[in-house]
């Protein structure tokens, strides 16, 4: 078994994709040294294995390993945890008492969620990091402390730095090593497996069959976003297990377990901006606004053209439409010619109803919704070489929704 096998089993690490390695690898390179290490990720991705994984790595391993949750810690009385404080130097400090850095004095401490420092004790803490030094709350004399630190945050310590919420110089100081968690929506190979180790320890603590996904469920559950990351696979896995009578569960079954705001997160574009599944539930509902909004501009147009047609030269053009024909029109074309000082706008002659003919053949034929859908699933195939996992990222779609078009058009691929 290779080291980051055994690593992964020791702590409960489950995966093999290549951030989560990466991440591994660095914890343990980097733990036989004294340097203080930074570890970010979203909520829920795992990130307090790490510290652990590097104290026992470390010249340290026999010593003392303090967790801290600095967003639990209240910031009247966060000093006075991580310092201590001498008897009677607050309301209630009814005798001395040894703060956290002072009992993992050659030993390790974990500073989660260290974005919620108040920037007053920011300030103790780059001492501490610096020189080892720090005061008690109401004492004046210095105490030193050996204390390897490990610092995690879900929060961009660099936004936080450019609003003054968080030290600049203590960010340095803390990311002497930077170890990055990726999300599970990065781990799209580990999901399946996370799962199913889920599954099965539930199976176990509530003495019953683990449940298991067919294949489109499987689909499912890996095109999830997992805005909660690990923790909330496990608490929906714990839920289907529990509530669940069928071991065998669909894709309809899972997802009434899954918040439908993430969905599949197909994109649309609005107002220049994409957005997951904003306002449209599908991909034929985007479609249908497109068409629709090329309808009702093809239509302007025509009534502009015929327009120009009847009247000739002498028509009154202002505003956009005149800057819609010189768009359209103009150029290598040979259509209609721009218009200039010396040289007014001419168009070309033709027979009225030869120029509405053509116009309307045009505008009945782009907006076939089923011939569009089907020349641009063939396109994509065609482009993939009939491969359609490609071919259905290409069309912002699912494979499964790819079958179902192919079947329905009939489209061989």
């Amino acid at each position: 078994m290779s080291d980051v096998q055994q690593i992964k089993q020791r702590f409960g690490i489950i995966g093999n994709s290549y951030g989560l390695n990466r991440a591994i690898d660095i914890a343990v390179q980097v733990a036989p040294t004294d340097l203080s290490v930074l570890i970010t990720g979203e909520s829920g991705t795992g990130k307090e294995s790490f510290p652990q994984i590097i104290h026992h790595y470390s010249s340290r391993k026999h010593a003392s390993y303090i967790a801290v949750n600095c967003g639990a810690i209240p910031e009247g009385t966060i000093d006075s945890e991580l310092f201590g404080h001498e008897k009677g130097s607050f309301t209630g400090a009814l005798s001395d008492r040894k703060g956290y850095f002072e009992e993992a004095d050659g030993g390790t401490i974990f500073l989660d969620e260290i974005g919620e420092l108040p920037l007053a004790t920011q300030v103790r803490l780059l001492r501490v990091l610096e020189s080892g030094e720090f005061i008690r709350v109401g004492s004046s004399k210095i105490v030193k402390s050996d204390v390897r630190v490990v610092a995690a945050t879900n929060v961009n310590l660099e936004r936080a730095i450019a609003d003054g919420k968080f030290r600049e110089d203590l960010f340095y100081r803390l990311n002497s090593v930077p170890i990055r968690i990726p999300p599970l929506r990065e781990r799209v190979e580990d999901i399946h497996l996370l799962f199913r180790k889920f599954a099965n320890d539930f199976a176990t603590r509530y003495r019953m069959p683990a449940i298991k996904l067919d294949e489109d469920a499987q689909m499912l559950l890996t095109k999830y976003r997992w805005p909660g990351n690990i923790r909330q696979l496990k608490n929906i896995t714990e839920q289907i297990s529990v509530i669940e009578k069928q071991r065998l569960l669909t894709a309809n079954d899972l997802r009434k377990y899954l918040p439908s705001h993430a969905g599949e997160n197909l994109p649309a574009v609005i107002g220049g901006e994409t957005k997951s599944e904003a306002g449209f539930s599908n991909e034929r509902e985007i479609l249908y606004k497109v068409l629709f909004d090329m309808k009702h501009d093809m239509n302007d147009l025509k009534k502009l053209v015929h327009e120009i047609i009847q009247n000739g030269a002498d028509v009154n053009l202002k505003g956009d439409n005149a800057r819609i024909i010189e768009s359209l029109y103009s150029g290598d074309t040979g259509i209609i010619k721009p218009a200039t000082a010396s040289s007014p706008m001419t168009y070309p002659s033709h027979r009225d109803d030869e120029a509405i003919e053509d116009t309307e053949e045009f505008v009945e034929e782009s907006l076939s919704l089923e011939d569009k859908e089907k020349e641009l699933i063939e396109k994509a195939l065609e482009k993939h070489g009939g491969r359609r996992k490609n071919a259905a990222h290409e069309l912002g779609i699912s494979e499964r929704t790819l079958y179902r078009k192919l079947k329905e058009y009939a489209i061989k691929g």
